[in-house]
């Protein structure tokens, strides 16, 4: 069941797993200011709410042979909802596709991509434009990244966050 309210020790944990996921139970508690035990219940309530959806590394791209990233901006020639979903799921297969999202304005969806490198890139676009039912693809590679930052701002300066979008 998810909490109405998340107070200032959840938001103090959501924020510091958000900002390292690996540290340590112990650590955790000691920076929200409870002691372990109730710190590991509050996370695991956090997870079965679904405020923690998950936890992974970042890698680095190119250290791993990826040295191109891009997005697509893509348009399809429909927007009923099977050619959307069959999109998605076409995509969703390729492992190169990094983040999809369905957009709202004069392009369909967002893609993220990383690519080997330039030959790759034009593979992966000559593949994109190929899909079905895909009418435009604009690729924007990307020179360098000033901000990622994983998940949401969170402030606990109010003490209480509402977390039912009220």
């Amino acid at each position: 069941m998810r909490r109405e309210k998340l107070d200032t020790i959840d938001l103090r944990i959501l924020n510091d797993l958000q900002d390292d996921g690996r540290v340590t139970n112990v650590e955790l508690a000691r920076r929200a200011g409870i002691s372990a035990p109730p710190c590991l219940r509050r996370v695991r309530a956090l997870e079965d709410a679904g405020f923690i959806k998950g936890y992974h590394a970042d890698l680095d791209a190119e250290a791993l042979g990826f040295e191109v990233q891009f997005f697509a901006l893509v348009g399809l020639d429909s927007q009923n909802e099977t050619v959307l979903t069959a999109f998605e799921q076409h995509v969703g297969a390729w492992p190169e596709v990094r983040f999809c999202s369905m957009l709202r304005g004069p392009h369909d969806f967002l893609l993220k991509l990383v690519a080997r490198d330039t030959p790759h890139e034009n593979e992966l676009t000559q593949r994109l434009t190929g899909a079905p039912h895909v009418a435009t693809v604009l690729t924007l590679q990307v020179i360098r990244t000033a901000v990622d930052r994983p998940g949401v701002p969170i402030s606990t300066a109010e003490g209480q966050v509402s977390a039912g979008g009220d």
